[in-house]
């Protein structure tokens, strides 16, 4: 599946939130204007950008990437881990059943739980990806702490919201942490410090591991 959107990667602790005329929300390292075109650079260096007519962006803001910590509050008690092959097998399968990137995926599930099954947060999220009682329910999740059935239905989730916002990455993901009723409201990314810096870490890490994969595909 195609995202609409610019990705954050590097090293840097900073990422840009850009919001286009047509409505689009980016996230991207930085820019820098090239006459009447801007340039939108997914890391910190000068040769990965996408070009744009000025015209094109309506706004643009500065968004801190403090070290990522996942949302979860400690688990509960027993083993929450499971080994890095167990849970990608899981994630391979959730990403070909939806067709999304299993990268996408592991990014939200770092983000979500740190890996860790049995994670819960403030609010009563529950699982690897982080899935509250009554959206467990409508995706037909009887046990959100079973690995596979947590990741099922968050990935089923997360396709939805890219459907529902026309593959804008961006936006899903702000839905996915503040409920499509806020993207709805602020037609976009809520203004909610916690919200903004969900999506720029998501993205940020989403773009490390796709950067790291083409790495290793082009050394053999």
């Amino acid at each position: 599946m195609a995202l609409s959107v610019v990705l954050a990667s590097g090293a840097a602790q900073a990422a840009e939130h850009v919001t286009l005329t047509n409505g689009f929300d980016l996230i991207c390292d930085h820019h820098a204007a090239q006459g009447d075109r801007v340039r939108l650079y997914m890391d910190a260096g000068s040769t990965n950008f996408v070009e744009l007519s000025s015209a094109e962006i309506a706004s643009s803001e500065h968004i801190e990437l403090p070290a990522a910590t996942p949302r979860g509050a400690p688990p509960l008690p027993g083993d929450g881990r499971l080994t890095q092959a167990e849970l990608h097998q899981l994630l391979e399968r959730a990403s070909s059943a939806h067709d999304l990137d299993v990268d996408l995926l592991a990014s939200v599930v770092r983000q979500e739980s740190g890996g860790n099954v049995r994670a819960v947060s403030r609010a009563g999220a529950r699982g690897l990806m982080q899935l509250m009682p009554g959206t467990a329910a409508q995706l037909g999740v009887s046990d959100a702490f079973v690995p596979g059935e947590n990741i099922k239905g968050g990935t089923a989730y997360l396709d939805s919201l890219l459907q529902r916002y026309h593959d804008n990455l961006a936006q899903a993901l702000a839905a996915y942490n503040a409920g499509p009723a806020a993207v709805d409201r602020w037609h976009g990314i809520p203004p909610y410090r916690e919200t903004r810096t969900y999506v720029a870490r998501v993205i940020h890490e989403f773009n490390r591991r796709v950067a790291a994969r083409q790495t290793a595909s082009a050394a053999h």
